[in-house]
């Protein structure tokens, strides 16, 4: 998806300085491996991290020493035959450049690591309200605007679809308190919705049962559809606009 790759690339232009032999996204709480591509044994290697280039592990004369005293404490693994390096139970203090130096071919890897947190389940409130009479549609012609949100996120892509096509979406790649998707939705007929968050290795769908959502609007019994047009309601960093509650039989 286009959003997602642009997304991605901002969220990487600070931590890209030189040309990287790999980039490896990765979850919060997983592990992630950086390979060598080496299959002769190395006796003499260094693993750095960061712009100051820390050193936290090295192989040296066939033995591996490890600097306890950094973000990597228990939590590294190293094969001693190629170099190749694990990091378990990973935070996002863990985002950054990692560079491979070997010491004896004067040979030096880099490798752009981006841990990112589990999206969360978005969330589909009623923006309006009431639903309101659309004055250019039949008497069923009744309208309502649902926000579909996510809270606490960042280097996300957020989306409405409908059926497997993409209605809109909006991506953010700083950190926001939260961040909302507006659509409008008309009485009139039964479709398939669902409001889609994702991120580089994780994502999360909330499907919308709509054929209910404007019952208080109505007498008779009748079906919903989502229109063809819909309406992007600015996110003031920090603030959310005003959100109304579906009961919670209204979404499955």
């Amino acid at each position: 998806m286009i959003h997602e790759h642009v997304l991605f690339c901002l969220y990487l232009l600070p931590l890209i300085g030189a040309e990287a032999d790999e980039i490896v996204s990765a979850m919060e709480g997983d592990s992630f491996t950086l390979r060598t591509g080496f299959t002769e044994r190395q006796d003499d290697l260094e693993w750095r991290f960061g712009s100051s280039r820390t050193l936290f592990i090295k192989i040296k004369s066939g033995n591996i020493i490890t600097i306890s005293d950094t973000i990597f404490r228990d939590r590294l693994l190293l094969d001693s035959q190629t170099g190749d390096l694990t990091i378990t139970n990973i935070t996002n203090e863990h985002t950054g450049v990692y560079e491979l130096s070997d010491d004896v071919v004067n040979n030096v890897l880099k490798f752009i690591v981006t841990v990112y947190a589990p999206v969360p389940v978005p969330v589909i409130t009623r923006y309006s309200p009431q639903c309101s009479s659309s004055s250019s549609s039949s008497s069923s012609g009744f309208k309502s605007v649902l926000l579909c949100s996510v809270v606490n996120v960042s280097a996300v892509t957020l989306s409405w679809y409908k059926g497997n096509s993409l209605l809109s979406s909006i991506s953010e790649s700083d950190f926001s308190i939260g961040l909302s998707l507006p659509l409008e939705v008309e009485y009139q007929d039964i479709n398939s919705y669902s409001c889609v968050v994702n991120n580089p290795v994780s994502t999360q769908i909330t499907h919308l049962d709509i054929s209910k959502l404007c019952q208080t609007c109505s007498g008779n019994s009748g079906d919903i559809s989502v229109s063809s047009q819909y309406i992007l309601i600015p996110q003031i960093r920090g603030r959310q606009p005003p959100l109304f509650n579906i009961k919670e039989s209204e979404v499955r």
